[in-house]
């Protein structure tokens, strides 16, 4: 009888310990996927012309974008070394969408500005990087 009381106080705490362990690994794991969510890794500009803008995806649609970097004055009498940057841009941002479709129509040079976050959600857009400012430059 005594036997069956112990194994009893015993089973009930280690019940007690295992539920704790679990609801700390829970939200020590809430913890590390809201950050990986909302954490900026970067932040900065980019410089160049527009080259696409498009809506994708067959499950989440996302809106996908690429500019073209022209590196200019690196070397003199050279002509210029065209690289290409893919971006994302968030489903709400629709002025940034709008500006982005814009420019990438009229072909003018912009400055965007972006975040890079640490981990690229299917849902969010296919890169890191999202554009959360377009700024257009007076000269083209």
């Amino acid at each position: 009888m005594e036997q069956e009381g112990f194994v009893k106080k015993t089973v009930r705490s280690m019940v007690k310990w295992v539920k704790r362990l679990l609801l700390i690994a829970l939200i020590i794991g809430l913890g590390v996927l809201a950050f990986a969510y909302w954490g900026v890794y970067e932040k900065g500009t980019m410089a160049g012309k527009v080259l696409r803008v498009t809506e994708k995806g067959m499950l989440f649609k996302t809106h996908e974008g690429k500019i073209s970097l022209e590196s200019f004055g690196a070397l003199k009498g050279v002509s210029p070394v065209a690289e290409t940057f893919d971006f994302s841009i968030e489903g709400d941002q629709t002025e940034v969408i709008e500006q982005l479709q814009e420019v990438a129509l009229s072909g003018e040079r912009v400055n965007l500005h972006f975040v890079k976050r640490y981990v690229a959600f299917p849902w969010r857009g296919d890169t890191k990087y999202f554009v959360e400012k377009v700024e257009r430059t007076s000269s083209n």
